[in-house]
């Protein structure tokens, strides 16, 4: 059983090592040429430490035939101050190579998560997502250039400085590669254990972020439940695997090193015992043993290139691997097209439009159950059209359909009598405004939190939408009007403002259809009376699709659909359904919606 799996298991590892070429590669290809210049002056660098111990030999025959060395000294000199030039402008041109290629991963990360289908983030946590943003980026700097330079310095000058030392004698060349080989056997089965603590140590890191993005997502509930201690132990658990990982890593690259030290070492000791046996007898010269000698101690440094290239691959790796899975995440399309109509047609009134739900099916995943179950209905352009029913009949997933945040599992939904499949995904989005039911207000300012949907937005049309929305009020009152900064999550503003400025946004994006979703839940009877006949002016320019629990809200609707466990029950006015459909009725007189079959009594 075992000698089946095994190869198996080695051909997907090296399919693995394969996909992590190929991807390290890509991030390297747009700075190749940056990174061939470094190549080129680390070679540069090392060819001058190259050169040092033949010259220090000649410098030695010349003393033994009592010849002056001071060009010998001053060509010495110089190329030491040429060697170390080279090498620190090599290592300016990598450092900001490797900064560059961390910035375009990190571009790209970017831009693929703000574009991820719903269904991926719904799956996925957003801490982790971050993480591989921040710290699996920052393991592509030492991979992406200075493993690549490493390696491929380290092996040229490794080749190099075995070439002149079999010049200089073969049978001391050959005790020194047999004593490396045995070590060297060693080191290579170390390497992948630093790979896999590496991966689990950025996993980990990836846990702390999500269990820190818990916390501060819902900071006044934990210290309201007293439950402080308990979450600081659930990230410091987090904390503590990266640490025992990242200590196993450090483990495995410590014994990797001296793994490169003993090999040098015991070679210096043969070398030592073979070569001063060697000059005893007369068969070389003693500055060849010195020249062999200091070639010796010069393979320390390839061999460490090797090694510690070979390290910071296994650790870049592991965070490509985690990088790559971003990769493979599903996005949305995003075809060309103008987010927000051009200032010059926003004078003109859009035209409202109309909406069908022709047979739609939708579940989740596969497995879950159905959210929508052939549910059927039409909406004209124009008007209120009002969703109820219990909580989880489907109500927000309609306008969730309606905006493609998700697919429609089966039938279809038509905007303007076109599938929304059929429309390129900005523009369908440019002509809905959409308030959701947490009604989310983003740091910054409360002018950007208003314009966020409609960058063009002038100052007149921010201050009719605030006395419409009634925040003029509220702009008076802050420190520096619309200026004023909102807090995270605009901590600062009440539950009832926060809904306010989220339907102002909608509204200043002069949609052809707007979608509310529990849109007035967290306002007061007055505020929402206000915000009502808002709705209802707004209702005679678009198309408004309004989810409500609350039928006070709604009871001046076009039409209304009743839904009740993901299949549509019943439509018309309230009027009609109240006697027509008992699920209403009966929603309506818990709520006094109703007396003696009259609404609002």
């Amino acid at each position: 059983m075992n000698t089946a799996s095994a190869p198996e298991a080695t051909g997907a590892e090296s399919l693995r090592a394969r996909e992590t070429l190929k991807a390290l590669y890509g991030y390297v290809r747009p700075h190749r040429w940056a990174v061939v210049l470094g190549l080129l002056l680390a070679l540069a660098g090392a060819a001058g430490g190259l050169l040092q111990p033949l010259a220090t030999k000649a410098l030695v025959d010349r003393l033994s035939s009592g010849g002056t060395i001071g060009t010998i000294l001053l060509a010495m000199t110089v190329l030491v101050l040429l060697s170390m030039v080279a090498e620190a402008f090599g290592a300016y041109v990598l450092e900001r190579t490797a900064e560059s290629v961390v910035l375009a991963a990190r571009r790209s990360l970017i831009g693929r998560l703000l574009r991820l289908r719903l269904t991926e983030v719904d799956r996925m946590q957003p801490g982790d997502l971050m993480s591989r943003v921040t710290s699996d980026t920052t393991l592509l700097r030492a991979v992406s250039t200075q493993a690549v330079v490493s390696a491929a310095t380290g092996a040229v000058t490794l080749v190099a400085a075995v070439v002149v030392m079999a010049f200089l004698d073969a049978v001391l060349l050959g005790v020194t590669l047999g004593v490396v080989a045995v070590v060297g056997v060693g080191a290579v089965l170390v390497m992948p254990k630093i790979g896999q603590a590496a991966e689990r140590a950025q996993a980990a890191v990836g846990e702390m972020s999500t269990g820190l993005e818990r916390v501060f997502g819902a900071f006044r509930t934990v210290k309201a439940s007293g439950a402080e201690e308990r979450e600081t132990a659930r990230v410091e658990a987090a904390a503590r695997r990266a640490w025992r990982h990242g200590v196993r890593s450090a483990k495995w690259e410590a014994v990797l090193g001296s793994a490169d030290n003993l090999a040098v070492e015991l070679a210096f000791l043969a070398v030592l015992a073979v070569g001063g046996a060697r000059v005893a007898s007369g068969d070389m010269p003693v500055s060849t043993l010195i020249a062999f000698l200091l070639y010796l101690f010069f393979l320390m440094e390839p061999v460490y290139q090797l090694v510690e290239a070979a390290t910071h691959y296994q650790e870049g790796a592991a965070a490509i691997a985690r990088i790559a899975q971003v990769d493979r995440l599903a996005t949305e399309k995003q075809d060309r097209h103008p987010s927000a109509r051009p200032a010059a047609t926003r004078t003109v009134r859009p035209r409202p439009a109309s909406v069908r739900f022709e047979e739609v099916s939708f579940r989740y995943g596969t497995g879950l159950p159905d959210i929508h179950q052939r549910v059927d209905f039409e909406v004209p352009g124009g008007g209120m059209t009002a969703f109820v029913g219990p909580s989880g009949a489907g109500k927000s997933t309609v306008l969730a359909l309606v905006e493609r945040f998700y697919e429609a599992t089966g039938g279809r939904v038509l905007v303007d009598g076109k599938d929304v499949t059929q429309w390129p995904l900005p523009e369908l989005r440019s002509v809905i405004g959409y308030v959701e039911q947490d009604a989310p207000v983003l740091a910054g300012t409360l002018r950007e939190n208003l314009v966020f949907a409609a960058p063009g937005t002038t100052d007149d049309e921010i201050r009719e939408v605030l006395i419409r929305t009634r925040l003029d009020a509220l702009v008076e009152r802050l420190p520096h009007g619309l200026d004023t900064p909102v807090g995270h999550r605009g901590t600062k503003l009440s539950g009832g403002e926060r809904q306010r400025i989220a339907i102002a946004r909608a509204l200043l994006r002069r949609p052809r259809l707007l979608l509310l979703d529990e849109a007035t839940s967290q306002l007061d009877a007055v505020n929402e009376l206000a915000l009502r006949e808002v709705i209802a002016e707004t209702a005679r320019e678009t198309t408004v699709l309004v989810v409500a629990h609350r039928l006070s809200t709604v009871t001046d609707a076009d039409r209304i659909v009743v839904m009740d466990a993901g299949k549509v029950r019943a439509v018309g006015t309230h009027e009609e359904l109240v006697a027509e459909d008992e699920l209403y009725a009966q929603l309506a007189a818990t709520q006094l919606l109703t007396t003696a079959g009259r609404p609002g009594g």
